[in-house]
C-alpha cells in the first residue's frame, strides 16, 4: 500500500514552490511521457517497433523506430503546456518550436529519448535522459537561447527502463530517485538525496578503444587492472554495459567511475557523448549525489556549448577517482609525467650486465 508515501507530484510541488512554480507542472508531463516509453519499451519485441529504419539522426547514426517513437512521445506530452518556450532532441537537426495553438513560457526542454537504443533488441536496461533550463522572458526559443553552460540547469534527471522503471531527478537540492508503481500509476520516492562514495574499487570504460586512448587514461587504466600487484595495491573490478543510463544508474548505488574520454579514433570529435543531452544533465545529478563530472581538463557544468550536437569526453562518478584521473590528464599536459618503462629493459636489467668491461 502506498499511502502515505511521497509521490513524485507532491515532491516537485514542495520543491519548486516560488521562482520554479510552472516548472512543476513541465516535469509531471515529462513522467508521463515516460510512462508512455515504459511502456513502448517494456513490451520488446511483441510491440512490433524492433529494428531500424532507413533515416539516421543529426549524428549520422542509424535510427531505431523506438527512437522516432519515443522522441515523438516526448514532444506529444509535453509541448502543449504553456511552460515551454521550445525543445531540442538529440534526434532532430534543429530545435523544435512550439505549435502555433499552444501558449509558450520561458523553459527549455533537452533531452535523448532512448539513450542505449541499440541494446534495446537484446532486452538490456535503456533510458531517458532530460535537462531543463531558462530564457528571461517567455516566447519562441532561438538556438541560441539554448547555448548555456550545464551549472545554469535548473533541473536534470534520466529515466531507466529496466527491471523496474526508475525516475532519478535533482531540482539543484541533492538527487532523489522515484519507482513507478505499475498498479497505481505513480512514481514514488524509494531513493531520496543519493549519495554517491567518494571512493571506489569498480570502473567503467570501453577497453576496445584502448589503442585511442590518451596516455593519462591508458596509465589509469592500467594501474587499475594491475589490481593488488601494482601501484594502486588492491583489485579493481570493470563494469561496461554501453547504456550511459545504465552506467549512471549503477554509480549513484553504489559508487564508481564511468569514463567515455578523448580518443584519436576518429580526430574530428572532440569526445563521443553529446554536451547538452548526456553530459550536463547526468554530470548536475552526479554533483548534486556528491560525486564530480569532468572532461579531464576542467569540469563539464563550466563548459560553454558552441553548438546543439557538440561532443565532449566524460568522466563522472565517485569524487577520489575523478580528481585522480584529472590529476593525471595536469600532468601529462605539464610533462610531469613520467611514462612507464619496462624493468626488463632498464639501465639494471636481465640483459644488460653493470660490468662494463664484460666480454
Amino acid at each position: 500500500m502506498q499511502f502515505g508515501r511521497t509521490t513524485l507530484s507532491k515532491f516537485v510541488i514542495e520543491h519548486t514552490r516560488g521562482q520554479h512554480s510552472e516548472m512543476g507542472a513541465l516535469l509531471i508531463d515529462v513522467a508521463a511521457a515516460v510512462k508512455t516509453i515504459s511502456a513502448l519499451v517494456g513490451k520488446g519485441a511483441l510491440s512490433g517497433y524492433s529494428g531500424v529504419l532507413d533515416s539516421t539522426n543529426v549524428q549520422g547514426e542509424v535510427q531505431k523506430k523506438l527512437d522516432v517513437l519515443t522522441n515523438e512521445a516526448l514532444l506529444r506530452h509535453c509541448e502543449w503546456g504553456g511552460q515551454l518556450a521550445g525543445m531540442a532532441s538529440e534526434e532532430m537537426d534543429e530545435p523544435y518550436r512550439i505549435p502555433d495553438q499552444y501558449p509558450r513560457g520561458r523553459y527549455l526542454l533537452i533531452f535523448d529519448p532512448l539513450d542505449g537504443s541499440s541494446n534495446s533488441d537484446v532486452n538490456v536496461s535503456v533510458g531517458t535522459i532530460f535537462s531543463i533550463l531558462q530564457r528571461e522572458t517567455a516566447g519562441d526559443a532561438e538556438t541560441a537561447d539554448y547555448l548555456q553552460p550545464g551549472d545554469r540547469q535548473i533541473a536534470a534527471g534520466y529515466a531507466i527502463y529496466g527491471p523496474a522503471t526508475m525516475l532519478v531527478l535533482t531540482v539543484g537540492s541533492g538527487t532523489h530517485g522515484f519507482t513507478l508503481d505499475r498498479e497505481s500509476g505513480n512514481f514514488i520516492l524509494t531513493h531520496p538525496d543519493i549519495r554517491v562514495p567518494e571512493d571506489t574499487l569498480e570502473f567503467a570504460i570501453n577497453t576496445s578503444n584502448e589503442r585511442f586512448w590518451e596516455p593519462p587514461v591508458q596509465r589509469y587504466v592500467a594501474e587499475c587492472k594491475a589490481g593488488k600487484t601494482g601501484i594502486r595495491g588492491v583489485d579493481f573490478n570493470m563494469r561496461w554495459i554501453a547504456s550511459m543510463v545504465a552506467e549512471v544508474h549503477r554509480i549513484l548505488m553504489r559508487g564508481g567511475i564511468f569514463m567515455y574520454p578523448k580518443d584519436n579514433k576518429d580526430p574530428a570529435k572532440p569526445g563521443r557523448l553529446r554536451l547538452m543531452y548526456e553530459a550536463n544533465p547526468m554530470a548536475m545529478l552526479i554533483e548534486q549525489a556528491g560525486g564530480a563530472a569532468s572532461t579531464g581538463r576542467g569540469r563539464i557544468l563550466g563548459q560553454q556549448p558552441e553548438s546543439l550536437h557538440q561532443r565532449v569526453p566524460v568522466l563522472l562518478g565517485s569524487k577520489h577517482e575523478v580528481e585522480r584521473v584529472e590529476r593525471y590528464h595536469h600532468e601529462y599536459d605539464t610533462g610531469a609525467d613520467r611514462p612507464f618503462v619496462s624493468p626488463l629493459f632498464a639501465e639494471r636489467s636481465l640483459f644488460r650486465s653493470e660490468n662494463t668491461n664484460f666480454q
